[in-house]
């Protein structure tokens, strides 16, 4: 069966040995409506074939096809973006199935919605091979010298047939550029249309007359570009003028309407909005970890008391757009795997493969000479990537930890420093397809949404220390104090969760080592959780930059306090007296030290400046927030607060008012406390324990305590909407399973409450992570958190009763480990908290 297809025009068939299925077909003209001359003869002749014809409509320009007649027109909505565009169009092709034929709008039209030739080449790259391989015949339009040459070029690469449409004077001539697989010795001449027949011009008299006044598209700016040189320009003209581009580049940087738009109306100036994009590697939005950090900068600068200026450290950080992204996947041939990932059954199945493709890909030269401009103008310096796609840092989506940040030490030579930094930029991006992630978007509903991946490369705040590398002191920092620990604590005044070091002691659960929780109401007094052993529920380790090992790393206190730091440690650290004894007389060098921060807090107005740095933020978000922050000092103890980060945090559970009950009134109570627990004031009704009996747990294997952690999470999935809460001893969530047990957190997501209770005999305490990315995942889905220290003061739990109780635990499960895990039918049981008397209670009225 033949493979050839008629233009509808024969002088054209002739020109080009006709088309072959298979074709895509680009035409550049300089009007819509010459591109309406081609289309209307291919139109005519598809129809007369039998064809099934389809108009791909999303431009603002009139119809190409005045005659909609037996034609099936497919709106896409070319506003919502890059992904969503491609990704309908892929599935309009891929459901009209084989031998399609197709018309598209002008794809010039396209840079009104996206500003960038380059994603209309990344658009191209992905939409023909498709078509191509479904044996269909498209047509597409460019407006002549609206493209930058690079975009032409890679739409040359792609298509199987490019030729120029030219309109002189109403004679129209026609010049293939490229026809696949076929030639002829005149198929390259320029052909003069008479009616339905073309004339090959082959004269060189006639040729030059022609084409005389055209010139070469040597140099033309993305219309990326074009649009902020025009925004630049704007600065000298009128409010209006200067509004209109705001708004424009604000869209353009940071996307469509939301709260943190208006937020970022209110406080950028179109001048900030213009710093941003010179900093700015690639094309496209930021990403809201960028935004956080800058607009939390803005907000604090245009502070009216002029209070934050001199504390602050300046930033010099560069943002990749979401557009360098995209250009990854397409350039690495991940895009239909990416296709298939992004559907229902796909979702998990594909994850896996795309993680290790974006992995291993390869950037442009071009855009690897933006990379070494980037690592020249940072030296030697230490530098972060960080993640900061569109959904992360957003109201109602933290994405906490969700993705990788990717430390690099920046040593080497240029070739070693540019492949650590490339290398880091994969790893971010393969991040987008980690279990946790993917999990993360799907339980909120965000499988469809496009998640777009922005990174945000920040100089690493801090200082040498021999071959040390690292600020003095970095942490979280939150405007409102879910966390309650006594009936002292007011919740409006904040909190700070502080660590020596690199900050990521701060944002993450370490088993062995706890950060300093300071409650800002009262910073000099400490959360009950020491019981008498200050040096135990301290942080013994610092996280830092090796310069010699060219890698993060941590590191010994007691060891880096015998280090000149240039500054007074003792704001930091202070003596441990018996420890140090001890060592001594075991003849181990060095004293010991309590990191407790207690003279920083006592004789410095730092933590009244981190307390009006909160409340500055919250008052301009009109909304609770979380921070994080790195801090260095100088000899005289001056300060410099480098601020990374600024999100809304969640709050669930706060302002509402829930009526404890009588205790008169209470049938049983399983437990209670006094403060030690967060998610705000709750009434539940408590239908399931899942409760892990802690002395059977710590007789298994470490194998088996990772089953109990499994067999944890199948619970948790066949529990969902049940009313169960989770009891077990030590910290949910650990790696060292001697101390909990090691649960991911969506295997305890659905719970509606988790407790974790003390058991000194085995040396298990609950850890107080207020803070810590395992805070923000139980705060967005709701999860209520309780510690209980059992055997203190105004402290109450009942373990033997939930060892008596009935086992239902093969009604929801296998029944594995049956022995260590009981899954309790608890009727009538009730859970209450009221964050202002600081009660908790689970109990039977």
């Amino acid at each position: 069966m033949s493979r050839e297809v008629s233009t509808g025009m024969p002088g054209i068939d002739r020109a080009i040995d006709k088309l072959r299925l298979g074709d895509n077909v680009v035409w550049q003209v300089d009007t819509l409506s010459d591109y309406r001359k081609i289309v209307e003869p291919y139109v005519r002749q598809a129809m007369a074939d039998g064809r099934e014809l389809y108009y791909i409509r999303f431009g603002t320009h009139d119809p190409v096809i005045r005659n909609l007649e037996g034609i099936r027109v497919c709106e896409v909505d070319a506003s919502r973006g890059f992904e969503y565009f491609a990704t309908k169009i892929h599935r309009i092709i891929e459901k009209a199935g084989l031998e399609a034929f197709y018309i598209f709008d002008c794809l010039t039209d396209l840079l009104k919605y996206w500003y960038s030739d380059l994603m209309i080449g990344n658009f191209f790259r992905v939409t023909c091979p498709y078509l191509f391989e479904l044996d269909t015949i498209a047509y597409f339009a460019l407006i002549r010298d609206s493209h930058t040459t690079e975009t032409i070029s890679r739409i040359r690469d792609t298509t199987q047939v490019l030729l120029d449409l030219y309109n002189e004077s109403g004679n129209y001539y026609v010049h293939p550029l490229k026809v696949w697989e076929r030639y002829s010795p005149t198929m390259f001449f320029p052909h003069k249309l008479v009616g339905d027949e073309a004339e090959c011009i082959s004269a060189s008299f006639d040729a030059s007359v022609l084409f005389g006044r055209f010139t070469l598209n040597t140099g033309r700016l993305d219309y990326w570009d074009i649009t902020f040189e025009e925004a630049n320009r704007a600065l000298a003209g009128s409010t209006e003028e200067k509004e209109k581009y705001k708004d424009l580049l604000l869209e353009l940087l940071l996307g469509k309407e939301s709260r943190m738009l208006n937020l970022c109306r209110h406080y950028f100036s179109l001048r900030d909005l213009l710093n941003i994009k010179r900093r700015e590697i690639g094309t496209g939005m930021i990403g809201g970890k960028s935004i956080g950090m800058l607009l939390a900068r803005k907000i604090l600068e245009r502070d009216p008391k002029k209070r934050f200026a001199p504390i602050l450290e300046m930033h010099d950080s560069f943002y990749m757009g979401v557009d360098v992204y995209y250009t990854y996947i397409v350039l690495n041939n991940c895009w239909t795997l990416r296709t298939k990932q992004k559907t229902e059954e796909g979702y998990y199945k594909y994850a896996d493969e795309l993680r290790e493709r974006l992995l291993t890909g390869e950037f442009s030269e071009a855009m690897k000479e933006q990379f070494r401009q980037v690592l020249e103008y940072y030296g030697q310096s230490p530098i972060i990537v960080r993640s900061s796609s569109l959904l992360e840092d957003n109201f109602g989506n933290a994405f906490a930890g969700k993705y990788d940040s990717v430390f690099c030490a920046n040593q080497g030579t240029p070739e070693e420093r540019l492949a650590d930094f490339i290398h880091a930029v994969q790893q971010v991006y393969a991040s987008t397809m980690n279990r946790d992630a993917l999990q993360y978007r799907q339980d909120r509903g965000l499988m469809d949404r496009d998640e777009q991946m922005a990174l945000l490369i920040q100089r690493v705040s801090g200082d040498h220390y021999g071959d040390f590398f690292f600020p003095h002191m970095a942490g979280v920092g939150n405007s409102a104090n879910l966390y309650v620990w006594d009936e002292h604590t007011d919740v409006n005044a904040g909190m700070l969760r502080l660590v020596f070091g690199l900050g990521t002691r701060a944002v993450d659960r370490i088993d062995g080592d706890y950060p300093r929780i300071v409650n800002l109401d009262d910073p000099c007094r400490e959360p009950l959780i020491s019981n008498g052993d200050e040096r135990k529920f301290s942080q013994h380790y610092m996280d830092l930059i090796n310069t010699k090992l060219n890698a993060w790393s941590h590191y010994s206190i007691d060891r880096m306090m015998e280090t000149d730091m240039h500054m007074d440690k003792s704001l930091f650290v202070r003596k441990d007296w018996n420890t140090s004894k001890r060592k001594r007389e075991l003849g181990i060098p060095g004293d010991a030290y309590i990191v407790d921060f207690q003279k920083l807090l006592r004789e410095t107005n730092f933590a009244d400046m981190m307390k009006a740095i909160l409340k500055r933020l919250s008052g301009a978000y009109d909304y609770p927030v979380d921070i994080e922050f790195c801090v260095n000092f100088d000899e005289k103890n001056n300060y410099r607060i480098n601020l990374l980060q600024c999100r809304p945090l969640q709050t669930r559970g706060l302002g509402k008012t829930v009526e404890m009950p009588d205790e008169k009134n209470v049938k049983y109570c399983l437990m209670s406390t006094r403060g030690n627990f967060m998610g705000g004031n709750v009434h539940y009704k408590v239908d399931y324990i899942v409760y892990v009996k802690v002395r059977e747990y710590l007789k298994l294997s470490e194998q088996d305590r990772y089953g109990v952690a499994r067999q944890i999470g199948e619970l948790n999935r066949n529990l969902k909407g049940k009313h169960a809460i989770l009891i077990g001893h030590g910290r949910w969530g650990t790696t060292t399973t001697s101390l909990g047990v090691p649960v991911n957190f969506t295997e305890l997501m659905h719970m509606q409450a988790i407790f974790e209770v003390s058991y000194t005999e085995g040396h298990l305490m609950p850890e107080l992570s207020y803070g810590s990315h395992f805070f923000q995942d139980l705060v967005e889905s709701g999860v209520f958190y309780g510690a209980v220290f059992d055997g203190d003061e105004n402290v109450h739990f009942d373990g033997e009763y939930l060892r008596s109780q009935e086992n239902h635990m093969q009604e929801f499960s296998d029944g594995r480990y049956s022995e260590v895990i009981q899954v309790i039918r608890s009727e009538g049981m009730e859970l209450y908290s009221d964050t202002v008397t600081q009660k908790m209670m689970c109990v039977i009225v």
